[in-house]
């Protein structure tokens, strides 16, 4: 019968194999696929024995209370890979990756001894998945522009550099007390890193997707921003009104999700109240996708164009109008009370309903006295104030065989919010 000190090190040992085996089968059919089996530098049975080195280097290094075992261990391997990677670079293969893969495997197989287990798992995940995304990551590297690589990496200089020193104090007595600089600009960085998901997601899966990816994406990004965009198309082309029509309510309905998404991260207490107005809007959405989808075909294969959703300047001018509704609501709250809550959702949601969503998050976990209740219904109210803006978009811009399409389905999920916030 083996004692439990034995078993945990045998489950360490079959984590590291095993992590091993999911690297090794990647590598292998990847050769094979490739037709480069013949220089392959290590591959099914290799890359499990790199981790049992590994994880067995740290047991020894453990036994003998000498760290230097583990290093002398990790170092031979290292030699191995340089000795492989020089004569594969004599025949033109300059490549490497196999060869950090192995190394990574190596230091796993240590992570695994150590009891680090999910972390192991965790890079084991994330090296077989970028070996396995290559061309995919290399189409995407080939749609960045100039432009891309700019905004991104100046949003990324500016947050990690500026928001670990932003202070988490309010500003000033009431209604400053709701603006606190830390907190603003981590909902920046919130809404950039759902809308710049969404922008690589249309990266990876390139432009001519089709209207209804179109939707998706830029449900993510700005569902307002593709009403404008799809909406004018509906002149040009008047037989699209089904896909163009589809593109919108899909967007429209991936709003709703949206919002529950920004409210488990910022106050998750909110979701109780929150959900059934929310998912019956979004399932009233998804019946009218299914209906519109059956008409609409095949589609077009055009797709709108989506900017960065990290330049900087709609980044700033977010963070902005986001401060300007915390310190509207707050001074609505308190000159006119609940109802103060409910114009400043209404006024709010014409503009953009993520920053009121973040503000009654924010403010109702606050010490701001604003109850959660009424927090959930100036979102839901912002949030069908804002559907109906985008349908009234889509009247004033649109062919007049969109909005025929649309002003039933438009009503029904206005209604369904409603009818849901009305039940909980």
């Amino acid at each position: 019968m083996l004692d439990l000190e034995t078993k945990t090190l045998l489950y360490r040992f079959a984590t590291a194999l095993a992590i091993g085996l999911l690297v090794g089968i990647q590598r292998e059919h990847s050769a094979f696929s490739e037709h480069k089996h013949s220089s392959l530098f290590a591959g099914v049975r290799t890359f499990p024995l790199f981790a049992l080195t590994g994880c067995a280097a740290a047991w020894v290094a453990d036994l003998s209370g000498s760290p230097g075992v583990l290093v002398a261990g990790c170092a031979l391997i290292g030699l191995l890979v340089v000795a492989a990677y020089a004569a594969r670079s004599r025949h033109g293969d300059v490549g490497m990756t196999t060869e950090a893969a192995a190394l990574l495997c190596v230091f796993i197989g240590a992570l695994c001894f150590y009891g680090h287990l999910q972390i192991a798992v965790a890079l084991g995940i994330a090296c077989a998945v970028l070996l396995t995304a290559k061309l995919e990551l290399r189409r995407f590297v080939s749609h960045i522009t100039r432009e891309d690589e700019f905004a991104t990496l100046k949003f990324a200089i500016i947050t990690a550099i500026v928001l670990p020193v932003l202070p988490n104090e309010p500003l000033g007595p009431p209604p400053l007390d709701v603006i606190r600089p830390y907190q603003v600009w981590l909902m920046v960085v919130l809404i950039s890193g759902i809308g710049f998901f969404g922008y690589v997601l249309v990266k990876l899966a390139g432009p001519r997707r089709g209207l209804g990816l179109t939707g998706v994406m830029g449900g993510l990004v700005s569902s307002t921003a593709v009403s404008f965009s799809l909406a004018r198309r509906s002149h040009s082309r008047a037989e699209l009104a089904p896909a163009i029509g589809l593109a919108l309510l899909i967007a429209w309905s991936m709003m709703f999700l949206r919002i529950l998404f920004e409210v488990a991260v910022v106050n998750r207490a909110l979701l109780s109240g929150l959900w059934l107005p929310m998912l019956s809007a979004a399932a009233v959405g998804v019946a009218g996708c299914v209906w519109l989808y059956r008409r609409a075909g095949r589609g077009d294969k055009d797709a709108t164009e989506i900017s960065n959703p990290f330049e900087l300047g709609p980044a700033l001018r977010f963070g902005l109008l986001f401060a300007v509704i915390l310190i509207i609501s707050r001074a609505a709250q308190l000159w006119l009370g609940e109802t103060g809550i409910y114009v400043s959702a209404l006024v709010g949601g014409t503009t953009d309903v993520d920053a009121v969503t973040l503000t009654m998050a924010q403010m109702s976990r606050g010490e701001t006295g604003l109850s959660d209740d009424v927090a959930t219904r100036a979102i839901v109210l912002a949030a069908m104030v804002n559907t109906l803006f985008k349908g009234g978009i889509v009247m004033a811009t649109g062919s007049r065989a969109l909005w025929r399409l649309l002003l039933p389905v438009l009503g029904f999920l206005v209604a369904a919010a409603g009818i849901g916030l009305w039940l909980v």
